[in-house]
């Protein structure tokens, strides 16, 4: 009976969230360090699949520099470039990204179908809770507002 209690308990845990796919990730940096997902785990995380070479990408990223900076604390956005290093380094600089922004290559375009983009269109732009399980996700630009509805109806 305790071993039951005991393994309905990690099922329960937030931890378990750490058995989905995306948490076991790990992608490269445009300098090439390689990030852990799974560091992120503990906020709210706002997931933003984008490229340099998308419009829409381009037009919704200071909104989202913005909103890192107003909900740092309790909310955590990282950017996945369908990319490659160079253009995508070069860009966040000059546009001043302020969270992280990782180089997904085709394990990005493998995590977008799982998370719901069978498509996949950029940009999609996926929401964790602080426990770590998706809560919804978007397809296309996102407005201010947007963003603003799902940090507060999820960010703790």
């Amino acid at each position: 009976m305790k071993k039951w209690l005991l393994l309905l308990a990690l099922l329960c845990s937030p931890l378990s969230q750490a058995a989905d796919p995306f948490w076991r990730m790990s992608l490269p940096d445009p300098q090439g360090k390689t990030q852990a997902l799974a560091q992120w785990q503990g906020k709210m995380l706002i997931v933003n699949y984008w490229a340099t070479w998308c419009g829409p990408c381009r037009q919704e990223m200071p909104e989202m520099i913005a909103l890192q900076k107003k909900y740092g604390k309790t909310v955590q956005f990282v950017g996945i470039a369908i990319d490659e290093p160079v253009p995508t380094a070069r860009f966040a600089k000059e546009l001043g990204v302020n969270y992280p922004i990782l180089i997904g290559g085709n394990s990005a375009m493998n995590m977008m179908r799982q998370q719901g983009n069978q498509q996949g269109g950029l940009p999609f732009t996926v929401f964790f809770d602080a426990k770590g399980k998706q809560v919804a996700q978007q397809l296309g630009k996102i407005s201010h507002e947007q963003l603003e509805a799902q940090i507060k109806k999820y960010a703790r």
